[in-house]
């Protein structure tokens, strides 16, 4: 084997073991957060109520949720191994990605080019490591779109694309504008295979009448899908160029809404590099054979179905579905049209420039990922605070007031199995004072009470909330003050220039 050849083989492993690395890079540096929480939650549950309580939900089926349970019973409930069943996920990914790629003919430069992009996107880094089913779903339409392309090139496989094809939709509605985006594949490019596909879609239809009838159900009870939506706003012309940063950028991502939406020195130098690989790559159309052509448009059609499927519900329905973490489903295909747009380029020359400024641009992106401190969250301050209450020797239960529904859910998971004796009780209506809609008490759930501010009395308690500073002019302190009550010295936690307290409130 030449040198060159050696390099091109070793190259993939390389890369996958950077993807590998960069998924465990501080895995649990930071707490779990409210969806993470929620994830647990109905996976510790038995399987009646399981489905049950994610049914209650209404926007996310279960099957995440069972191998999640699944995972708890093989390794506990540690925040590594927590983590690790993501990660776990994502790694397995890799394999239909090299699958799908040799199905797709690519050269092993475009391959490992392909492995480059994947690797490095912040945002399936970001994804990874949250105890989510975004890496689940990353992995299941991985296979599901090797299988479709085995299908498409020797007509074999379509009893394991509809297999994995039902636990995809199973795992996330989104999974079904990837089946749409195979079809319309298929439709344009061998539609004589049609009658097999519709089969294929029948029985994942039929697969997921029950989950239908029990969402339905539950919905009977509460079906106010806004509090599930109200935070994704209907894609305009910003979204859809915030999609493309996130699309694109290598390492970096937003670990809370208050970062930087982009490192632009880093992604709008690579955003020309890869608009003129574009003009160079179609300077060369008509060079290109057929099945260069078929697989480009096999990737196109992949990519931008579910992208314009999702525009459009987001118009259409009352609530907007629009979410870059649900798009995980296309970024696979993404990086492999992206690394086939680099490798058409004819002129050698320009290539190897090209290539080489996406390396550099990669170098000084990770260069900078690699020196980003981990700052703490917010949202780590209520677990912080949950070991700062003191256990009470009597029978009464301590209370604990707090004027969120997302700082009583993260309470509540950190007091839920300690021998603390703690009541936590959401108050409502507190003037000055407003929460993020996008967070609320799972329906179904009773563990913690809720009141108006006629609830808020006692001898001794406790409250905590955030705020800019602790002012007893303001909400809630200063109601308090009013009522005759004595504040004590609050512990303070501090997170990115936002702060949280937990005080005790004496009369």
């Amino acid at each position: 084997m030449k040198p060159n050849e050696k390099l091109l083989s070793i190259a993939p492993v390389a890369v996958c073991l950077i993807y590998i690395l960069l998924r465990f890079w501080n895995l649990t540096d930071s707490c779990l957060w409210f969806d993470e929480i929620f994830s647990i939650h109905a996976a510790e549950m038995d399987f009646p109520n399981l489905f049950r309580f994610v049914a209650q939900d209404l926007i996310h089926p279960p099957l995440f949720y069972v191998f999640l349970k699944i995972w708890i019973l093989l390794g506990g409930e540690t925040l590594f191994w927590l983590r690790f069943f993501s990660v776990f996920f994502s790694i397995i990914a890799l394999i239909p990605f090299y699958l799908l790629c040799r199905q797709l003919k690519l050269s092993k430069p475009t391959v490992a080019l392909a492995f480059l992009f994947f690797a490095a996107n912040g945002n399936l880094i970001k994804y990874a490591q949250e105890v989510r089913m975004y890496s689940v779903l990353l992995c299941l339409s991985l296979f599901s779109l090797w299988l479709f392309a085995r299908y498409l090139n020797v007509g074999k496989g379509i009893w394991f694309l509809t297999f994995v094809n039902i636990l995809l939709v199973h795992t996330q509605y989104f999974g079904w504008f990837l089946i749409f985006g195979e079809i319309l594949a298929l439709l344009y490019l061998q539609r004589i295979k049609i009658g097999q596909m519709m089969i294929m879609f029948g029985l994942t239809v039929l697969s997921f009448i029950p989950w239908t009838i029990t969402v339905w159900q539950a919905s009977q009870i509460n079906a106010d899908v806004s509090q599930n939506l109200g935070w994704a706003s209907k894609p305009d012309l910003l979204t859809l160029i915030r999609f493309l940063f996130n699309l694109q950028e290598p390492f970096y991502f937003q670990m809370s809404n208050i970062d930087p939406l982009t490192i632009w020195q880093i992604t709008l130098p690579f955003l020309f590099i890869i608009f003129t690989a574009i003009c160079f790559y179609f300077l060369n159309w008509k060079n290109h054979d057929e099945k260069e052509r078929n697989a480009f448009s096999f990737l196109i059609i992949i990519i931008f179905a579910p992208i314009i499927l999702a525009f459009a519900a987001s118009w259409i329905l009352p609530y907007s579905i629009w979410g870059t973490r649900h798009f995980i489903i296309i970024f696979a295909p993404y990086a492999i049209l992206l690394a086939k747009i680099f490798s058409g380029i004819e002129m050698e020359k320009l290539k190897m420039a090209l290539v080489s400024a996406v390396f550099i641009i990669f170098a000084a992106a990770s260069f900078l990922h690699f020196q980003r401190e981990t700052a703490p969250n917010i949202w780590c301050a209520w677990e912080n605070f949950a070991a700062e209450i003191p256990q009470q020797n009597t029978s009464e239960p301590t209370k604990l007031f707090v004027f969120e529904d997302l700082v009583a859910y993260q309470f509540w998971f950190a007091l839920r199995e300690g021998e603390k004796n703690v009541q936590i009780v959401k108050i409502n209506g507190l003037p000055e004072l407003t929460e993020d809609a996008a967070y609320f008490l799972p329906r179904g759930f009773d563990a913690v009470q809720t009141g108006d501010v006629k609830a808020l009395n006692g001898e001794r308690f406790f409250i905590a909330f955030r705020a800019g500073d602790f002012n007893y002019l303001k909400q809630p302190l200063n109601f308090l003050v009013e009522k005759g009550y004595k504040i004590g010295n609050p512990k303070v936690f501090e997170a990115n220039s936002l702060r949280a307290f937990l005080v005790e409130v004496k009369k």
